[in-house]
């Protein structure tokens, strides 16, 4: 899949297993003249002026600068086994799973029931919106106890966590103290979801193992 960069450029996300048969595509075009490695990204330098910036969900490999096509390192990351813990929540529906590679080890799926907005005005508004705020709040609760209880007794197992699904239903899990250990270990990358049902949960390695790439062409 590809998508417009900000910036410039466009992404594109490729899974680990046709990484090295990308890169290698990417030589025969455009003969890569050096690549350089930094925790952030890895920069692949075509000749014709055109690059390729690697970012992968987990810190990178050093390397520095190497003349030509090296990224041996790059593929060999992108294709580790990993220990991960997930936490997906929106808006009344949460997921928390442990993946030993792409393996689901152990999960738990649930949802509480928060009411959409109306259009009614005065009090009618206001006595919604004070029972839509305390299902969200016994929603958030929900979510955290379950997260505690599936992540909780891994955490030293994890080589890291995966947060996804909608970054304000899952900002509203920080609060609780339970989650801090589970919040420190979390990486950048935010993977969206749809709501968080257990297919949705068991795709989220093809998320967070893909190498995102943005490509920029010469000026």
């Amino acid at each position: 899949m590809s998508r417009p960069a900000a910036g410039g450029g466009r992404w594109v996300e490729v899974r680990p297993e046709r990484l090295g048969r990308w890169l290698a595509g990417f030589d025969e075009r455009h003969r890569v003249s050096r690549t350089r490695y930094s925790p952030e990204v890895v920069t692949v330098f075509g000749s014709d002026g055109t690059v390729a910036e690697c970012r992968s969900a987990f810190a990178l490999p050093a390397g520095g600068d190497n003349p030509g096509l090296a990224v041996d390192a790059l593929v060999a990351h992108s294709l580790a086994s990993r220990v991960v813990g997930v936490v997906l929540a929106r808006l009344g529906g949460h997921a928390a799973g442990v993946f030993d590679g792409e393996r689901l080890v152990v999960s738990k799926v649930g949802s509480r029931l928060v009411q959409g907005r109306t259009a009614a005005g005065g009090w009618s508004q206001q006595r919604f919106a004070r029972r839509r705020a305390g299902q969200a709040v016994k929603a958030a609760g929900a979510a955290a106890d379950d997260i505690a209880r599936v992540l909780g007794p891994r955490l030293s197992t994890l080589d890291a966590v995966v947060l996804g699904g909608e970054r304000r239903a899952v900002d509203a899990l920080r609060s609780d103290a339970r989650l801090a250990p589970v919040f420190s270990l979390a990486v950048e990358r935010f993977v969206t979801t749809p709501d968080p049902k257990l297919a949705v949960l068991q795709n989220v390695p093809s998320l967070y193992r893909s190498v995102h790439i943005r490509l920029v062409d010469p000026e």
